[in-house]
């Protein structure tokens, strides 16, 4: 006959990843003629739980290279974003989201710029990221367990030790 143990142990209740594409604007002073460059560098994220979803916030520098005076100076701008994504994440049945869940965030793709243009001034960009979530949480495992046996194997007090005389000629 088996016998079924639960055991309660932290596991993966749930799992998703989310492309999220923002388009951005740069209002800038000066005149520039053309943009040579563009990257997203420092990206930095973290997730929480925010009224039983999952939320990744972060943020990232962008620096656009570009050119100005007809052509003839080049610089650089940076420009730091903040984001606030909600991922709602399917959780396996039976599972909920309570204190003592846990977000892990992965970046599955980094922030890119994917395209950039200007229009009067104002620089106008689009940045690309894909988000993984995991949501570790309590979860409770049934294990089948063999016979509540006792496997212990029965011992038997020795016999007794009879007195064995040692004498010289014992030791040759």
């Amino acid at each position: 006959m088996a016998y079924y143990k639960e055991i309660v142990t932290k596991a993966v209740i749930g799992k998703g990843k989310k492309t999220i594409r923002e388009d951005r604007e740069i209002s800038f002073g000066e005149r520039l003629d053309n943009v040579l460059g563009c990257w997203v560098i420092n990206h930095t994220f973290s997730g929480n739980i925010l009224d039983g979803v999952a939320v990744v916030s972060g943020n990232y520098d962008v620096n656009i290279w570009y050119s100005y005076d007809n052509n003839t100076k080049t610089n650089v701008i940076i420009k730091n974003f903040s984001y606030q994504d909600p991922m709602k994440v399917r959780l396996k049945e039976n599972s909920k989201i309570n204190n003592n869940t846990e977000i892990i965030v992965r970046s599955l793709n980094q922030p890119s710029v994917s395209d950039v243009s200007v229009d009067s001034g104002i620089i106008k960009l689009t940045v690309d990221k894909q988000m993984g979530v995991e949501v570790i949480g309590d979860t409770m495992v049934r294990v089948s367990v063999e016979d509540e046996m006792d496997d212990y194997e029965e011992i038997e007090d020795d016999e007794e030790i009879k007195d064995i005389e040692i004498t010289d000629d014992y030791l040759k």
